[in-house]
């Protein structure tokens, strides 16, 4: 493996000749990125088109100098022996390998963090995934290993990533600003079930700033913490997905056992379409978003992004969405259920086959033409929501030296140094400013939003007794979000512009059933594939 050999240097103890080799990672060294700068310079995609790609706020080093004390007795012959029984591995398909002897909970999490620091810390692999490290994970994971139980949740012993706009003790909880990027907090309420059901946070991903709601044109996966994100799938070539574009590239590249992301509208179904992922968006009010940097209190959830629809199920569950039926899951078909596809997706012919699979599975495909909705003034209630819902989460989590704590402040303390805080700038914040809705307006608008975006599936489903929609990645994510409808989205191909997804949706709290239809068709297509 020459990549490891240019990155990792072994150093053999000569007071034993039966100790293991050391791990010690050679550190990262900021290069010229002048030259990627100007090939994207004309790139097809005005979100391509990057100013920036590494990071001029983090230290690199101080995360590999966080894993590479973790892997003092790990070493590239153990990652190689490794590999088969976790790479692309489902995670009862790993804990099975643990039960079975052949590999522990701390050889699987020093597995992923030399992983990590492998594809992160050479510039030619580089992708900006990952941005922070628990310094306690392999601590972790050697107790989970004293203490196995039949009893335990599948998710024990796991290790799992979280997007940086969720609150993990111990690391920064920054949504990749530059105001928060040194702020501690304490764990979100889906962080403590996590923990209560033994699963192991590795890390923090990076993230779309703010959620992808800070400025317009700019590329998704970009933040002033973390750099721009680069897809696993072409580096530069292909668009990441935002806003939880960290989570999902680091579940491309196999950097984890899961991952959480975060949706408003689009923000894990998006990303996991444009990284050949699964992509569960809960119904809104399933899972907890105490301890998260807010957008919308009206429209915001967390939810699982994983390689399979399994994983996903177990970790919606370690989230506190419920027990994980995963014999229902693996009886689950398509026979007798009814689809609606939307007529103008059918030019796309990832879409049409993926419809004519659904029939051969014996489902039953009907083509809908998708009603007209008013979703006017949608940018006005993500605006209202975040310019109340921020201040408040501030109030409760920024420590002292925190100082701006309004939108108005925000923005100010952002031109002190726009070239560092914001170099795609900040119009999005900038208009937020100048929003101004009543109680009873806002209200009014909620529900308004709600009944539209409720029409828009409901009409159709209703007219031809549907269980489900079909959709690609996020493009119909925007109704779903203000129905508050939950969404889930598969691995469907690949074409011109990378990986995408086939997404499925159905009415509230039908978590159960959008897993079974998925995991229905992950199975019959098997459509996923690793990065090269």
């Amino acid at each position: 493996m020459k990549k490891t050999l240019l990155i990792l240097t072994l150093l053999i103890a000569t007071n034993s000749c039966t100790q293991k080799p050391q791990t010690q990672i050679a550190p990262w060294v900021p290069y010229d990125e002048s030259a990627e700068l100007a090939e994207n310079a004309d790139h097809n995609s005005a979100r391509m088109r990057f100013r920036l790609i590494q990071s001029q706020v983090r230290d690199k080093n101080r995360m590999l100098e966080t894993i590479s004390a973790q892997l003092k007795d790990f070493s590239p012959e153990d990652y190689q022996r490794l590999t088969p029984l976790i790479l692309e591995q489902s995670i009862p398909v790993v804990q099975g390998h643990i039960r079975e002897g052949e590999l522990t909970y701390k050889e699987l999490t020093q597995w992923f963090l030399y992983r990590i620091a492998l594809y992160e810390n050479d510039r030619n692999t580089m992708l900006n995934a990952v941005i922070a490290i628990n310094p306690d994970a392999m601590q972790e994971a050697r107790q989970r290993d004293k203490k196995r139980s039949r009893k335990d949740h599948l998710i024990y012993g796991m290790p799992v990533l979280v997007k940086d706009n969720v609150n993990v003790t111990g690391m920064p909880t920054s949504a990749g600003s530059y105001l928060l990027k040194d702020n501690m907090a304490p764990d979100a309420a889906i962080i403590q079930n996590i923990k209560a059901n033994g699963g192991i946070i590795l890390g923090k991903t990076n993230l779309s700033e703010w959620a992808n709601y800070l400025f317009t044109g700019g590329p998704n996966g970009f933040s002033a913490v973390g750099g721009q994100t680069l897809n696993a799938y072409g580096h530069r070539i292909y668009d990441t997905g935002g806003s939880s574009s960290g989570s999902g590239v680091a579940m491309a590249t196999n950097f984890a056992m899961a991952a959480i992301g975060t949706e408003t509208s689009g923000s894990i179904l998006s990303p996991s379409g444009k990284s050949s992922l699964v992509g569960l968006k809960p119904t809104v009010g399933l899972l907890s978003t105490s301890g998260i940097i807010p957008l919308s209190s009206t429209l915001d959830t967390p939810g699982p992004m994983t390689r399979c629809v399994v994983d996903n199920a177990i970790l919606l569950s370690a989230m506190g969405g419920g027990d994980p039926d995963l014999e229902a899951l693996g009886n689950a078909s398509l026979e007798g259920l009814r689809f609606g596809v939307i007529k103008p997706f059918l030019a796309d012919s990832l879409y049409r086959l993926a419809g004519e699979k659904i029939v051969a599975l014996g489902g039953v495909v009907v083509e809908i033409e998708p009603i007209s909705v008013d979703l006017s003034g949608f940018g006005d209630l993500l605006s209202a929501d975040m310019k109340a819902d921020l201040p408040r989460y501030l109030q409760e989590f920024a420590e002292a030296h925190v100082v701006a704590r309004s939108i108005g402040e925000i923005i100010a303390y952002n031109r002190e140094d726009s070239l560092l805080r914001i170099p795609y700038g900040q119009a999005i914040f900038e208009e937020m400013a100048q929003v101004s809705l009543s109680a009873a307006g806002l209200d009014s608008l909620r529900e308004r939003l709600q009944s539209e975006g409720r029409r828009f599936f409901n009409t159709p489903m209703d007219e031809h007794r549907l269980d489900a929609i079909l959709s690609i990645d996020n493009l119909t994510a925007g109704q779903a979000a203000v129905a508050k409808y939950p969404c889930i989205t598969v691995p469907m191909g690949y074409n011109q512009s990378g990986p995408t997804g086939i997404t499925f949706i159905a009415k509230p709290h039908r978590e159960a059933f959008l897993l079974q239809i998925a995991y229905a068709f992950e199975q019959a297509t098997r459509a996923r594939k690793l990065p090269e």
